[in-house]
């Protein structure tokens, strides 16, 4: 009896402690106190220049919300992108993979009849991939990876999507004057398209910068008790160039485009701002991976943005093309306020929200889980080599640690060191290096495939070949 008593007593004493060791249990664990799954957040503007945020030395455009990602994490100084115009750099991007080895290497028509001028569907998305891992996922903004309804958004792993599907659109609403795509009878008259929200075409009153600012504050605020994936991707400061009295008052001493672009930024600077805002209050930003970047780099002369010494700009594959702003956050893992200069690639975000979310995709991919590089654990640099090509230009670009050949669409070639001379001035001589470089490239472009749909410098050419292209098109 002694004994029962004795064993009772001990079940007492235990119990309260059992208790308080469950109510603090940090909010960060699952119910199976394995470590919760990051949020994801991509946030992709459009034709911004290299030198036009403030952490990389921007001095007439404030750009305080940018720099905060900055200050919160790590800027990478050689930050890539593995294309120079919008679609590809996108296809890119939204897959992991060179957009090449599926044929995506032109800027997609909008052609919502083709299910070829879009996405393949043997690729996986970014948001595919996280779904496996139970991510809530939303798009927001610039689509371009398709307007065939099999391309869209709520069928490559989105659960919510709201924004435009075409390369561009206008920002007013007062501007967005055809009701549905079976209005649209040229390609650049979809600017002017009815915003969607998922597959319902929709009245909208706000300028559109602040509108897909306002929807990714709502999607975070509805979906922070698990995980979340959401693809950010304003269409600012892409022409045309349209900004608000609210956002041009602030640039008083600029004039011109220049004073437009600034003003373009700085309302995408007040979204973020607004985002990162809601993140903290949510408690969740510890726990949060925040990407920011340019899809491409600045169209100098139609939009008057600023790629500082980089050579060249959108559409070029010399650094002004595609090296761009480029930072992340995820305050619980990574150092803060810290300058990474070893070469990364858009590719790297997909191959680090899949690796950190436990997930894996079904294509081989060629980018790679940065965080053990961000945090000191590989001091290695995470890529040997990364590749470029323009199909239609017969361009060539190879970066191998600080030296980069160029082949570009005027048949020039050159060696540059990147590190010494990022503004690529002075060309190299050495034959060896080149010959060896060119090779490498020649057996890593084994493995692409030729484009698989005509881009926009073959639109006069498709309208002869497809003369319904907008035929009842929102039918399709």
């Amino acid at each position: 009896m002694r004994h029962h008593f004795l064993r009772i007593a001990i079940i007492l004493i235990l119990l309260p402690v059992s208790c308080k060791e469950r109510k603090q249990q940090p909010v960060a664990m699952t119910t199976d106190a394995t470590p919760k799954k990051p949020n994801v957040i991509v946030i992709l503007t459009d034709d911004q220049g290299y030198k036009d945020v403030g952490f990389n030395g921007s001095t007439d455009i404030p750009t305080p919300n940018l720099d905060r990602i900055a200050q919160n994490g790590m800027v990478f100084t050689n930050g890539y992108v593995s294309y120079a115009v919008c679609g590809p750099s996108r296809a890119g991007l939204i897959t992991g993979r060179y957009q090449d080895r599926f044929g995506f290497s032109r800027n997609p028509l909008f052609a919502p009849k083709d299910s070829l001028q879009g996405l393949p569907l043997s690729e996986e998305t970014m948001a595919d991939v996280l779904k496996k891992a139970d991510y809530r996922t939303m798009a927001i903004g610039k689509w371009h990876l398709g307007a065939h309804p099999t391309q869209r958004p709520l069928k490559r792993g989105f659960d919510e999507f709201f924004g435009f599907l075409t390369g561009g659109h206008r920002y007013f609403p007062e501007e967005w004057t055809l009701a549905d795509i079976s209005e649209v009878k040229a390609h650049n008259q979809a600017y002017r398209t009815k915003l969607l929200k998922n597959e319902q075409r929709i009245e909208e009153q706000e300028y559109l910068t602040d509108a897909l600012s306002r929807e990714a504050v709502d999607f975070v605020s509805r979906h922070a008790e698990r995980p979340f994936f959401l693809y950010l991707a304003y269409n600012a400061p892409h022409t045309p160039l349209q900004a608000t009295q609210k956002y041009l008052d602030r640039f008083p001493n600029l004039e011109g485009k220049r004073k437009t672009y600034a003003a373009m930024v700085s309302a995408v600077d007040d979204g973020v701002g607004l985002l990162l805002n809601k993140i903290e209050e949510l408690g969740i930003s510890d726990n949060t991976m925040v990407f920011f970047l340019s899809d491409n780099g600045g169209p100098e002369r139609s939009n008057a943005s600023d790629n500082g010494l980089l050579r060249e700009g959108k559409g070029s594959f010399y650094e002004g093309g595609i090296r761009v702003p480029f930072a992340v956050q995820w305050p619980s893992v990574i150092p803060k306020g810290v300058k990474y200069e070893y070469p990364i690639i858009s590719l790297d975000i997909f191959a680090t929200a899949a690796a950190q979310a436990g997930a894996s995709p079904k294509n081989n991919i060629d980018g790679v889980d940065l965080i053990p590089y961000l945090t000191g654990e590989n001091d290695q640099r995470p890529h040997q080599r990364l590749f470029w090509r323009n199909y239609n230009d017969n361009a060539v670009v190879l970066r191998e640690g600080d030296i980069k050949l160029v082949r570009d669409k005027k048949g020039n070639s050159g060696l540059y060191d990147v590190k010494a001379d990022m503004g690529e001035t002075n060309a190299l001589n050495d034959d060896e290096t080149f010959n060896r470089l060119m090779q490498a490239h020649t057996k890593w472009n084994q493995a692409n495939t030729d484009p698989i749909f005509m881009g926009l410098k073959q639109n006069n050419e498709y309208n002869q070949l497809n003369p319904d292209r907008f035929t009842n098109g929102e039918k399709y």
